[in-house]
């Protein structure tokens, strides 16, 4: 399926560069912008990014393998704040 027009991108292309970016080092952080880089393309009107987007996260090999333990101990602390109801990303509540 293409999913980019303007540079003649489609699925597959988008897939074989994630995999690629993976494989060459497995703790990048994938984003729209490396992949078009990858494939030696730019994005020229955006409108495919929603459907670029939407190719990145049902590719398997998106994800980071390992999370950093310090993005670990915030996500526990986030959700224990979320289900008690603290909302405030650390501002203040008055006026």
């Amino acid at each position: 399926m293409i999913v980019c027009h303007c540079s003649g991108i489609s699925d597959h292309d988008i897939r074989a560069a994630i995999t690629w970016m993976r494989r060459a080092d497995p703790d990048t952080i994938i984003t729209p912008g490396k992949i078009y880089h990858a494939l030696g393309k730019r994005a020229d009107c955006g409108g495919c990014m929603p459907l670029l987007l939407d190719t990145m996260r049902h590719c398997a090999s998106l994800e980071v393998p390992t999370t950093p333990p310090i993005l670990r101990a915030v996500s526990r602390q986030m959700q224990t704040d979320l289900r008690q109801g603290r909302h405030h990303e650390g501002r203040s509540q008055g006026y």
